[in-house]
């Protein structure tokens, strides 16, 4: 796939959510000087998400824990076949702060891959993006690079002989993938499997060369000496990973491609229920608690007001849109 120059304008104007974090703390300050929001009623609050299991769960039960000591009111993790089903349900519930969806980067990539029911701008009320897992790109270690410039100088002289590993079609690393393609100018073959740990799996034995795995996947088997890590997807250097440089400062300049995690409601919630909400989450996400737990499962906190996760969701959808629309990648 060759890069135009306005491709390369586009994919370089990428959302910072690093930037964002620091932008937010006042916010974040602010908020949690502020009394928690008092329980609208008994009724139990509900949070739907994916399956079980990754971080969308994860962050979902850790909220679900917190909300109920917070509030005292019982809130429970709905998990629902991954897709659109989760934002089917709240798109259809009451704007009445009692469900909520937490969902990554595919609940607002999704109607750019296939027809969907909602609209990920119109049908919903976002809340917070909540957080952020950087992508780590990592490669076989019999590859002859030792950095991100030298990996795109190893597949520019050997156009189309190296693969990389997904986890379905539009998933975070796919995307990520398509996206160093066209900013390196690379014939990068893509090779899909049905999860992450069959892909890391033919990674370790060779027959992928490489993946832009999750942190917490990426890092354990390179650590192990199984896998080189090379750089993380983030546009600024990732707690997760000291030791390693971004792609962007490595030999992409202006590359980011990671895997956020945003809370919305149904649209039309009124202002008094997003601010309770949105004060009550980054508390829980502000807990001592809630980061140990979140930066061991490769997770870094942001707690964005919702004009913020509006902010990224819309470039994300025209960075990715670019991308999905030349690649011509549509959902099976």
């Amino acid at each position: 796939m060759q890069r135009s120059s306005a491709m390369r304008l586009n994919v370089t104007k990428t959302y910072n959510y690093m930037f964002l974090k620091e932008k937010i703390t006042l916010t974040v300050v602010a908020c949690l000087m502020a009394q928690p929001a008092q329980p609208n009623s008994s009724r139990p609050m509900r949070i739907v998400t994916g399956g079980t299991g990754g971080g969308n769960d994860f962050l979902s039960r850790i909220l679900a824990q917190g909300l109920t000591q917070l509030r005292g009111q019982q809130v429970i993790v709905d998990n629902r076949p991954s897709g659109v089903i989760p934002g089917e349900i709240v798109m259809r519930s009451a704007p009445d702060g009692h469900t909520l969806v937490v969902y990554g980067s595919s609940f607002w990539t999704a109607s750019l891959l296939q027809e969907t029911p909602f609209d990920p701008i119109r049908d919903f009320t976002p809340v917070t993006l909540a957080a952020f897992t950087p992508n780590v790109v990592v490669i076989h270690p019999s590859l002859v690079a030792s950095s991100i410039a030298e990996l795109i100088a190893l597949m520019k002289s050997k156009p189309g002989a190296f693969n990389y590993g997904t986890s379905g079609t539009g998933s975070a690393n796919h995307l990520a993938g398509e996206l160093f393609k066209v900013m390196a100018g690379v014939n990068l073959v893509r090779i899909n499997y049905k999860g992450p740990g069959q892909a890391i799996s033919d990674l370790m034995a060779g027959q992928v060369q490489v993946m832009f795995a999750t942190a917490t996947a990426g890092l354990t088997q390179a650590r192990a000496g199984k896998l080189r890590a090379l750089a993380v997807t983030s546009a600024k250097p990732s707690a997760l990973a000291p030791e390693l440089p971004t792609v962007a400062a490595a030999g992409l300049p202006g590359y980011e491609a990671v895997s956020p995690y945003g809370i919305y409601g149904p649209a039309r919630m009124p202002v008094a229920l997003v601010d309770g909400l949105h004060r009550d989450i980054l508390a829980i996400l502000q807990r001592a608690d809630s980061k140990t737990r979140l930066f061991a499962a490769g997770i870094e906190i942001v707690g964005s007001t919702p004009a913020q996760l509006t902010a990224a969701m819309k470039a994300d959808q025209a960075k990715f849109g670019k991308i999905i629309k030349e690649a011509g990648i549509k959902v099976e």
